[in-house]
């Protein structure tokens, strides 16, 4: 095993626990994420079709092949994790909660970098 093939498990790991965890924190209602949730104005069910999504993005990203779905996942918590950013930015939240969501996209942007081959999009013409 080569330090890119690591280096992407540690991150992917790493990644999957974060959006994992939060996703069933999420829906859970966990009395935190619900505190959150209300002082950012969103409604009470809106961490709970958040919470589905990310664990369902988190299989998604842990099965084997599906590198398009896999593709638009990453896409949908890059969505997710900047809106976070930003709902906490523009609350003027204090830190840590801003800086979170760009350290979970900052690990999930390495392992995607990171990723072999074989988790990649195949591209019609060209050899992986």
């Amino acid at each position: 095993m080569n330090a890119k093939s690591i280096g992407y498990w540690i991150t992917m790991v790493l990644f999957c626990i974060a959006m994992g965890v939060g996703g069933f924190a999420d829906v859970m209602q966990n009395p935190t994420i619900m505190a959150s949730m209300k002082k950012l104005g969103n409604p009470d069910y809106f961490a709970t079709i958040i919470g589905f999504w990310k664990i369902a993005g988190v299989i998604a990203i842990l099965m084997p092949s599906f590198g398009l779905l896999k593709e638009w996942v990453h896409a949908g918590f890059v969505f997710d994790l900047t809106g976070a950013r930003a709902s906490h930015f523009v609350r003027k939240d204090p830190l840590p909660e801003p800086l979170v969501p760009l350290l979970v996209l900052a690990i999930g942007m390495a392992s995607w970098y990171l990723r072999p081959a074989s988790r990649c999009v195949a591209v019609v013409g060209t050899k992986t």
